[in-house]
């Protein structure tokens, strides 16, 4: 039998502002960190993305402010602003949804100081951002964190690496000595597990579903191509899936641009998110394809990663993923919230092997397909060295992936 949000022990208005915000039973990962995040008990959690790890340990955070209180009382720390201010909305709004009077304020990176600073005269009660203008701010002396109850390290494999930790670990010293620490990722080492037990008290492992095993509402094809031709193949391949909402993803955040001018060349709605581009520039791209003002966002695993964005049809891999990992990463993306997905790969002939890992390590079928007149079809002739073990047959059946 299900569990509801009110035997998890949450309080009757927030439930109410989930309710407004359509969800009604607690996820598996809910289920289990927030009886304990309401404990006070540290959290290492792991759980696959678009499950609801945010409102996990947001929900505990909510009940457990002291709204009287002036002071900050919890950080949640994440790796990028587009994550951080993914979170600090959602924070948003669950205040207003649950008509509490939590507040809270974004401090990242990037961004005009004065202004922040500003925010904080607000006294908020809850902090969403990044760990180094955070750290600057408590350094400066701007901001108090002495009476911080809890911290939050969201996409915690790539918060306490060799480039986070340090600033992770001098924000933890400044705050209570009792604090409780919440860690939370999809995908979480044993490395990163034994570097979180040093920040922590005894902490609780949650480990949620089988991350060997993808959703089954996505379909899964390929397309063996020359190099040249996987630019006009992907077109074509647009053109006759007509994808509501597609991302395309390439492996190297330098090329972003470059595929992003290729494809407005051919009139399609498109922008790119990579690493180094500018911060209102990433927000605004993401802004736009949220809203559906554009089709098509060209993305790097490391721009995209943490994103939640709902609604995405098609996911494209313009480059095929050498990490079996990046591309559950990259696929997770479509066949959310019950909605059926479709995961295409453009490869060149070296990049099957990556392919043919795909189907062991996920136990799927990634059906080798052409495209025709704008039609996809079965393949007329199968290429020689298709890996070995597979006996794709091919039938005089077309696809109707150009209708979905």
């Amino acid at each position: 039998m299900e569990k509801t949000f009110n035997e998890l022990g949450l309080e009757q208005n927030l439930i109410e502002g989930l309710i407004k915000q359509g969800i009604e039973s607690p996820t598996e990962i809910q289920v289990k960190a927030i009886p304990m995040g309401l404990a006070g008990e540290d959290i290492i959690g792991e759980s696959e993305t678009g499950t609801g790890k945010t409102l996990a340990y947001l929900l505990p955070i909510f009940q457990k402010i002291d709204v009287t209180s002036k002071d900050i009382q919890a950080i949640i720390l994440a790796p990028t602003h587009e994550l951080a201010m993914q979170i600090y909305k959602q924070v948003e709004l669950l205040s207003v949804n649950s008509n509490s009077l939590v507040r809270s304020t974004s401090i990242i990176g990037n961004v005009n100081i004065k202004r922040q600073l500003e925010s904080l005269k607000q006294k908020p009660h809850i902090l969403v951002g990044s760990a180094g203008r955070i750290l600057e701010l408590i350094t400066m002396k701007k901001l108090k964190s002495h009476f911080v109850k809890t911290i939050v390290i969201d996409e915690g494999d790539r918060m306490i690496d060799e480039n986070n930790i340090d600033g992770v670990k001098a924000i933890i010293k400044t705050t209570l000595r009792d604090r409780q620490i919440m860690l939370f990722s999809a995908t979480i080492s044993l490395k990163v597990v034994e570097i979180a037990k040093t920040l922590m008290k005894n902490p609780e492992v949650i480990k949620v579903g089988d991350k060997s095993v993808v959703n089954p509402n996505i379909e899964h094809i390929y397309f063996l191509v020359e190099r040249r031709d996987k630019i006009e193949i992907l077109r074509k391949l647009i053109s006759s899936t007509k994808p509501s909402k597609a991302i395309i993803f390439i492996n190297k955040s330098d090329e972003v641009e470059i595929t992003t001018s290729k494809l407005r060349y051919h009139n399609l709605k498109v922008e790119g998110i990579h690493g180094s581009s500018e911060k209102e520039n990433r927000k605004k791209a993401l802004e736009d394809f949220n809203e559906g003002k554009i089709q098509l966002l060209v993305a790097s695993d490391l721009a995209a990663r943490g994103l939640d964005i709902v609604g995405v049809s098609h996911i494209f891999n313009l480059d095929i993923p050498e990490n079996s990992k990046d591309y559950l990463h990259r696929v997770g993306r479509t066949g959310r919230m019950g909605e059926s997905g479709l995961a295409v790969s453009i490869a060149v002939e070296r990049e099957l092997d990556f392919i043919k890992n795909f189907e062991k390590d996920f136990n799927i079928e990634i059906t080798q397909k052409e495209i025709h007149r704008g039609e996809i079809t079965e393949p007329q002739i199968i290429a020689k060295d298709r890996f070995a073990g597979h006996n794709t047959k091919p039938d005089d059946k077309s696809s109707n992936y150009n209708k979905k």
